[in-house]
């Protein structure tokens, strides 16, 4: 095989990992998180720019808040998964390039000075961040729920501010029964990969 990865943690990762939509009441703690974090932190992203921004949905009564938010087919799940995480892009990320790109600090005004250009990039390097994340949750044994079924200003007025983009809200656990929908069919190498 092509690949270094040991194939446990392959099917760990990618091939066994599913999207959980049912939990069991285990909880999700600081530690797992924090380990998630410090793991996925060193995916790459343009400029070594940081956009993602995570918001941690632990209180019952933030749950609630969150919870009317939520597409009516997530609200349950939302409801009952043991810890729920707001992924948001901050459109102010380019204050923390001249730390985080020493290399060419200059960056943060050469091509971040306008608020547009900060906002096409906060989103896709959050995105890049976010799927960092949700395989940082499977490699810490717990499954992640994924979804962008929210009412997107609604969770930005409630939890953020002007100046973060709400993407992804992500349910994070041990699966529970029936967690999971059977294997969805992917494409195959030869449709999606042309070379040129």
């Amino acid at each position: 095989m092509s690949l270094v990865l040991d194939p446990a943690a392959q099917d760990l990762l990618f091939r066994e990992a599913r999207t959980a939509n049912t939990f069991t009441d285990e909880p999700v703690t600081e530690e797992q998180v924090q380990a998630i974090y410090d793991l996925v932190k060193f995916g790459p992203t343009a400029f070594n720019q940081t956009p993602l921004r995570i918001t941690l949905v632990r209180s019952a009564e933030a749950r609630d808040r969150l919870v009317r938010h939520m597409a009516e087919g997530n609200q349950a799940k939302t409801a009952s998964a043991p810890l729920v995480a707001i992924l948001s892009a901050d459109n102010e990320f380019h204050e923390e390039l001249p730390t985080l790109f020493p290399a060419f600090p200059q960056a943060k005004d050469l091509f971040f000075a306008e608020r547009p250009a900060r906002e096409g990039s906060a989103t896709l390097n959050a995105a890049l961040q976010a799927a960092y994340f949700i395989v940082g949750v499977r490699a810490a044994g717990l499954a992640a729920g994924p979804m962008t079924g929210f009412d997107a200003e609604g969770i930005r007025k409630e939890f953020l501010d002007d100046d973060h983009t709400p993407l992804i809200v992500v349910n994070i656990g041990k699966p529970g029964e029936g967690a999971s929908y059977p294997r969805s069919p992917r494409l195959s190498y030869e449709q999606v990969v042309t070379t040129v």
